[in-house]
């Protein structure tokens, strides 16, 4: 599953975003049921680490390129080497934001939150576009933000389809939310048995909701599904 707008609700300031009261609770419980549950997110994987303290769980990070281990949170080499140009983009924009901006740098990526200011989309646009003409980073498009992270073959989709190899599952359910969420949908296309869950909310992108298999209520919906998988 996905973490915001999945695991947790959507809010003004990620730094701020929790997962509902009661989804550590069914996390255990379905990781005593399955073979694996995994939250694949955007977020770092140090955020996961922390706020999804959970035995088993599988947490990865920035679009499949950081793992949380035992001993910490593992980012791929070729993702590293990224770091300096993400932290100077960073300080660029938070010079020449507008009011209500909010810059998050994720370290191996960055993103440009214009939820409390609507009205500076086409800037945090144009401003993505021009840093990824001259770094080389990839402009993604979000919920009210845009991302720029390396250029590199990760996403959720590869990060699930690795995930579902490795442990040679026939079957899987994926939640998300968010057009990022389409590959994780796609990666259970090869299995006998899948289903894709969309948490509908009125930012979710009609392409998810068309591709999903079952439509929930936000994360409440999510949780809801989740203990009737753990029972």
């Amino acid at each position: 599953m996905d973490f915001d707008g999945t695991l947790a609700a959507i809010v003004d300031d990620p730094a701020a975003a929790r997962p509902l009261p009661g989804s550590l609770v069914v996390l255990r419980a379905l990781v005593r049921v399955y073979g694996l549950v995994a939250v694949v997110s955007g977020r770092p994987g140090s955020f996961l680490a922390t706020h999804l303290s959970v035995p088993g769980l599988v947490r990865v990070g920035a679009y499949g390129l950081e793992q949380v281990g035992e001993s910490g949170v593992v980012a791929s080499p070729a993702a590293d080497a990224w770091r300096g140009i993400v932290d100077g983009v960073a300080r660029r924009a938070v010079a020449a934001a507008p009011p209500g901006v909010l810059i998050e740098n994720k370290g191996i990526s960055v993103t440009f939150h214009y939820r409390a200011a609507p009205g500076a989309a086409g800037w945090v646009h144009a401003f993505a576009e021009a840093e990824a003409g001259t770094t080389g980073l990839v402009s993604h498009d979000a919920r009210r933000s845009v991302e720029l992270r390396p250029p590199l073959a990760a996403d959720k989709g590869t990060a699930i389809a690795d995930l579902l190899s490795a442990r040679a599952l026939s079957a899987a359910c994926f939640c998300g939310d968010d057009i990022g969420d389409l590959p994780a949908f796609a990666a259970l296309d090869p299995l006998p048995t899948a289903l894709r869950v969309a948490a509908r909310s009125d930012e979710t992108p009609i392409e998810l909701v068309t591709a999903a298999d079952l439509v929930v209520d936000g994360p409440r919906g999510v949780l809801a599904l989740l203990r009737t998988l753990a029972a």
